[in-house]
């Protein structure tokens, strides 16, 4: 981890950028923000990992976060990739039990850290803040519950192809020929989002690729036909 400067405006900044806080006045943005600490993180390194204390909820305002599960004898599973404007560690403010799952920086990371202790403070003066919290887990489980129904019933391709909308969606750079998605993504991190194998979803993509529906452009991959990665996904 790198040194920590402290937090300044750009801790409001981040907060007015996360979904959670879009409804919460500006007079108690700025005191959630006062309260927060900056940590910025090297590539590789971790931030949490499963069964540590869970005190605190993290802003992404720079790089990408990934959060994932690992088992005893290695093997890794991710979850999800995330970028600017999301945060992770929201269990911790509901129960503070230990970490659900593991953290990660993906990529070099300028995050703030909100305490329980600070956030349960103003969730007594604003209650929309429950009210998101409740919506924001609601559509992660809803995510979770998808993930165990594609990797049991759809096959590798539709599971690759479906990812690739929903990353589309969310990260899509339209372009001349394309979207674009923003960031890397290698096949070892795609493999991982789709629990499968590398060398399957390889075979995936290099078919993909001879479909004409996506290509790789210095190491970033542009969808090239959406509507027919969306008839694969439902596959």
């Amino acid at each position: 981890m790198l040194n920590n400067p402290p937090a300044s405006t750009s801790g409001l900044a981040a907060l007015r950028h996360v979904d959670l806080f879009a409804d919460v006045p500006q007079p108690v943005l700025a005191t959630l923000a006062g309260t927060m600490q900056r940590k910025l993180f090297d590539a590789g390194t971790v931030i949490f990992l499963r069964g540590d204390p869970g005190t605190s909820l993290y802003l992404i305002h720079t790089g990408r976060v990934r959060i994932g599960l690992s088992s005893a004898g290695g093997k890794e599973v991710t979850l999800t990739l995330l970028g600017p404007g999301d945060f992770f560690g929201d269990l911790a403010l509901l129960d503070g039990a230990p970490r659900s799952a593991d953290a990660m920086a993906y990529e070099a990371c300028e995050l703030f850290v909100l305490q329980r202790s600070d956030f349960m403070t103003q969730l007594d003066r604003q209650p929309q803040l429950a009210k998101e919290l409740l919506s924001v887990m609601s559509r992660r489980l809803r995510r979770n519950a998808d993930l165990i129904e594609e990797v049991a019933f759809l096959e590798v391709g539709a599971r690759v192809a479906r990812l690739l909308v929903g990353l589309a969606d969310e990260r899509g750079i339209p372009g001349a020929t394309g979207l674009t998605l923003a960031g890397r993504l290698t096949q070892t991190d795609l493999a991982s989002l789709v629990s499968a194998t590398r060398e399957s979803v390889n075979k995936c993509l290099s078919a993909y690729q001879r479909e004409k529906l996506l290509a790789w452009d210095r190491g970033r991959l542009i969808l090239l036909d959406l509507a027919g990665l969306r008839r694969r996904a439902e596959m």
